[in-house]
């Protein structure tokens, strides 16, 4: 792995990383544009190009955006959250794309959480954290 890129998903509006890096902060974050689109942009099977957000406040991706920003940043691999996983992780796009979930038993999702490490050389690696048995 060459490069990767953290905690952030994509943006139509997103042309080079120096518009990552001059993002001031903190900030709150607009409804729309770069900085919400970082945030909220989901992947999704079946989508070619930008789609219609689930969150109906940003956008889906598909595949396609997820090589075609990888090949044009000469990066590897991205890595992202801000949605529940089942497993607490979830690769996507050829597993060009993770999407890491830590909060396990999230209401009213029973999901694992995750928490991914990347050693010397760069292989990722994932410790799951079990949702924890319902009290009744």
């Amino acid at each position: 792995m060459k490069n990767s890129v953290h905690a952030w998903g994509l943006s139509p509006d997103l042309k080079n990383l120096d518009q990552i890096r001059r993002i001031e902060r903190p900030i709150d974050v607009p409804d729309s544009g770069l900085l919400c689109d970082l945030l909220w942009f989901d992947p999704k099977k079946g989508v070619l190009g930008w789609g219609e957000g689930d969150k109906r406040v940003s956008y889906t991706f598909g595949p396609d955006g997820v090589e075609e920003f990888l090949q044009t940043h000469d990066l590897d691999l991205i890595c992202r959250a801000h949605q529940v996983v089942e497993d607490g992780y979830e690769f996507f796009a050829n597993r060009q794309l993770v999407t890491i979930f830590s909060a396990p038993n999230y209401p009213d999702k029973f999901n694992a959480g995750a928490m991914m490490s990347v050693d010397d050389s760069l292989t990722c690696s994932f410790k799951i954290i079990q949702p924890s048995s319902v009290k009744t």
